[in-house]
């Protein structure tokens, strides 16, 4: 899913808040007996589900690449010995 066709108000929000949204919504379905209600459910998990992981690649990205920094700076402090 591209950025443009996801929900702009998720945004803002953790990806604990996300999880915690999505898990309320698993807590919905399973509870409701409304096909058509499911279905709506359903498709709003999916899209908190897209949103959730491209905010963690973008979490693993940064992550990576501090680690990287890191890593430099200790090998070049021990190279200047």
């Amino acid at each position: 899913m591209k950025d443009k066709n996801l929900p702009p108000d998720n945004n803002s929000q953790s990806l604990e808040e996300l999880t915690k949204e999505a898990n309320n919504i698993i807590e919905i379905l399973e509870a409701e007996k409304n096909l058509q209600n499911s279905i709506d459910s359903y498709q709003e998990l999916l899209k908190l589900n897209n949103i959730i992981e491209k905010k963690f690649h973008k979490t693993i990205k940064i992550i990576n690449e501090e680690t990287k920094k890191k890593i430099n700076n200790i090998t070049s402090k021990k190279n200047d010995k």
